[in-house]
């Protein structure tokens, strides 16, 4: 059969639809055969484990406080601040590095993020000087603020457009794995050996994540220079002003509570059942972001509404029934299925509104997610101070409510009652 060598004229306007849908298109072979639409497992796995380590890394030093500060020579309180210092480094720098990199292969720059993480976490694990150590957690903040800007939309770009959702459930896993699974073991390997064990233990983890990188994640090019545009320009496309704000004030209203959760349990009497508590509100993560994964791609609207009552519901519980037990456990496991597939949830919003400036929109959810982090704990030592611990799930209630507002509101753009991709 020949083949005729007329090209039929092209409109300009539809090559550069095609360069733009080129990232999410799934590959061809040699002879131009699509290959089957599914999810790259292993590789996303990769960016899970990437994902487990940050967040557990992050509060790592919670777990083991009294033993890491008296190491270093200092207050519990002043040990603790490593755990903000690690927040500062992630939300300064998240969108000034996201911008500075956006050329880089994707890939160099995944690596060379979580190559930096596992200096600073050796760097943390052998000093046993304070200042010396607050640089490496700030140097670790900072590395990992760029892996998290970074892999929600590597996720995207391996998945079939239909899957995206699903992609970035599986990499988000990593989150409550971490909170419920990663941080009870740190900590028991902490007092069993050593925090410096656990941190070291955090750095081989690194090496292994890195490896796997290597092997199995693909590589995609970053932005050209004419591509690039301000990073804060996102802030302009309509629907991701609505999002950020929602991430900001949920993640706030969630880490009140979550930082404080042993102490508000403690004044229940149930102080010896914080593990156990924690391990309910872990496995209804999980079962969230299952739940989320499967229905995300037709019901992203629906879901983040049904997340933002079910947190609400739980904080209500434990606001007026605290006193019986079993309806802590109640409460623990309504906040884990609201809470669980959240970040899912936001990280694919903001991509769908960002479009073009996905990336630079999810440099700044980075941000913002972290300065609610810093800012949950500031917020909650101060309630603690002025009101006491019942302050904190009545606040979590008052926070909720302009979050249902906007989700509520932000109908044609942010959280659209179908997502664009869904007629894909």
């Amino acid at each position: 059969m020949s083949i005729s060598k007329t090209e039929p004229s092209v409109d300009p306007a539809v090559v550069a639809g095609r360069k733009n849908q080129e990232r999410k298109e799934p590959r061809k072979d040699a002879g131009g055969e699509r290959k089957e639409e599914k999810l790259p497992l292993l590789a996303l796995l990769a960016l899970a484990t990437a994902v487990f380590i940050t967040s557990l890394t992050e509060t790592l030093p919670a777990g083991v406080l009294p033993a890491m500060s008296g190491d270093l020579g200092v207050s519990e309180s002043a040990a603790g601040q490593t755990v903000t210092i690690y927040a500062i480094g992630t939300a300064l720098t998240a969108i000034p590095l996201t911008a500075a990199t956006a050329g880089w292969r994707r890939k160099g720059l995944l690596l060379t993020a979580m190559g930096a993480f596992a200096v600073a976490n050796t760097v943390t694990a052998v000093s046993t000087n304070y200042p010396l150590t607050m640089v490496a957690r700030f140097v670790a903040g900072v590395a990992a603020g760029l892996a998290w800007a970074l892999l929600a939309g590597y996720a995207r770009r391996m998945a079939p457009v239909h899957l995206q959702g699903k992609a970035i459930a599986i990499v988000m896993t990593g989150i409550p794995v971490a909170l419920s699974l990663g941080v009870p073991a740190g900590t028991f390997l902490g007092k069993a050996l050593s925090w410096q064990v656990a941190f070291l233990v955090m750095t081989g983890l690194t090496l292994v994540v890195i490896a796997w990188i290597v092997a199995m994640v693909p590589d995609y090019p970053g932005q050209e220079r004419g591509e690039r545009e301000p990073i804060l320009r996102a802030l302009k496309v309509p629907g991701v002003a609505p999002v950020l704000f929602v991430v900001t004030v949920f993640v706030l209203a969630h880490t009140i509570l979550y930082t404080y959760i042993a102490t508000f349990l403690d004044r229940l009497g149930m102080g010896s059942s914080t593990d156990l508590v924690l391990l309910v509100f872990g496995g209804a993560s999980l079962l969230s972001i299952w739940i989320v994964g499967a229905r995300i791609h037709r019901r992203l609207r629906s879901l983040t509404v049904l997340s933002t009552l079910l947190v609400a519901a739980g904080a209500a519980l434990l606001a007026v029934l605290s006193d019986t037990p079993a309806l802590v456990y109640v409460a623990a496991a309504l906040w884990g299925l609201g809470w669980g597939g959240a970040p899912t949830l936001l990280q694919t919003a903001v991509g769908d509104a960002g479009g073009d400036q996905a990336d630079a929109a999810q440099a700044m959810l980075v941000t913002l997610w972290n300065v609610a982090m810093a800012g949950g704990g500031v917020v909650g030592g101060v309630l603690l101070g002025l009101w006491g611990t019942t302050s904190f799930p009545w606040s979590v209630l008052v926070l909720l409510v302009p979050v249902l507002a906007v989700v509520l509101a932000a109908r044609a753009h942010g959280f659209p009652a179908k997502r664009a991709s869904a007629n894909s």
